[in-house]
């Protein structure tokens, strides 16, 4: 197989996944070492695929995606509740971000598209393995926002607006 070969093949595996395609799990599909998957998937993004790393493995963002920045603020309660709610609408939190006064800017990507994954996140904060990010900035914080079209952010907006999580956004990224 060649290495164009591969990184076609590579694509269809994850364009074809309900989940996201670890390195390791392609290396051993294609007999190759982790590095190479890195560089493949290095070369397929410069040919203009939208592949996403999350720290699951990877996934392949669909042609003709909108985004949308929502500035929020909620309890480490209601985490779960603000994601569900997202998903549940056709979203996908691509990402939490924080202001913060004396460290500026600060992003952690998220990749949450599912209740499975909005389950794995919450067990991941509630088992201690760290706190939410937003509780550095007295929990408001920012996510980014794909969907299928302008339509379904404006369902999500709305409904965030609705459950009073909505901020207004007085402070641009």
């Amino acid at each position: 197989m060649t290495g164009t070969d591969r990184r076609n093949a590579i694509v269809e595996q994850i364009r074809s996944s309900d989940a996201p395609v670890s390195g390791k799990a392609l290396a051993a599909m294609y007999d190759v070492s982790r590095q190479v998957i890195v560089q493949d998937i290095a070369l397929i993004r410069a040919a203009g695929y939208g592949i996403i790393s999350t720290n699951r493995g990877y996934i392949l963002s669909g042609p003709g995606f909108v985004s949308r920045t929502f500035k929020v603020w909620h309890t480490d309660e209601q985490v779960e509740d603000e994601l569900y709610s997202i998903v549940d609408l056709g979203g996908r939190v691509r990402n939490v971000s924080v202001n913060h006064k004396v460290y500026g800017r600060m992003e952690a990507e998220l990749n949450i598209s599912s209740r499975r994954n909005v389950d794995e996140f919450v067990q991941d904060i509630r088992s201690g393995k760290s706190s939410p990010l937003k509780n550095i900035t007295s929990g408001y914080h920012y996510h980014t926002i794909d969907a299928d079209s302008e339509e379904i952010l404006d369902l999500i907006e709305e409904m965030l607006q609705k459950k009073g999580y909505l901020v207004d956004q007085e402070e641009k990224m």
